[in-house]
């Protein structure tokens, strides 16, 4: 049995982060916190990298997560907008090592795929899968898509890292068929 649980997810942004708490008991992952941290009113870059690490200080405080989830950078044609976001997600993991929060990085087209099952899936496609998936009632919906895309990145460790059934090793052909005698055919 995989012990319980709390992931931290974090979509990291300069203009919105977007965030999301799973809380897994029982191997059922379940809604605990989804928001954002609007921050395009703070004209100084580095005031909004502060607010970065102070909210997710604050989430980390709050919540006690096991884990953080965040989402890689993407490499796009905009080198100053690929700083910025790499800036973003160093402060958020900064505040996670501050406080022994271990981190696990998801490239953004690893976490649309473990979501949706399709790695070019839109950000509409992946909240309204996330929707489904965790019951999530319309009225805790957010406009924001950031806040889905934080609880995206939760849900994508969740899924690479929970493993229900005990793990068998083999150390052979020989060993599989006889730990699995009822899987085999003879003619």
């Amino acid at each position: 049995m995989t012990k319980d649980r709390i992931i931290l997810g974090i979509d990291p942004g300069t203009i919105v982060m977007g965030y999301g708490v799973l809380n897994i008991t029982a191997n059922k992952p379940n809604v605990v916190s989804l928001g954002i941290l609007q921050l395009n009113k703070y004209e100084d870059h580095y005031l909004r990298l502060r607010k970065i690490f102070e909210r997710v200080t604050g989430l980390i405080d709050e919540y006690h997560p096991d884990e953080l989830a965040i989402e890689a950078p993407f490499f796009g044609k905009n080198v100053q907008s690929m700083l910025k976001l790499g800036r973003a997600q160093g402060v958020a993991m900064s505040a996670a090592l501050n406080r022994d929060i271990p981190i696990f990085e998801y490239a953004p087209l690893k976490i649309k795929m473990s979501i949706t099952g399709n790695g070019q899936a839109s950000k509409e496609q992946v909240a309204g899968m996330l929707q489904r998936l965790l019951h999530i009632a319309d009225e805790h919906m957010l406009p924001q898509l950031d806040a889905t895309d934080g609880l995206a990145a939760a849900v994508c460790h969740y899924l690479q890292t929970n493993n229900p059934l005990p793990e068998k090793k083999y150390t052979s052909w020989k060993d599989f068929i006889n730990k699995n005698p009822g899987k085999i055919k003879k003619p």
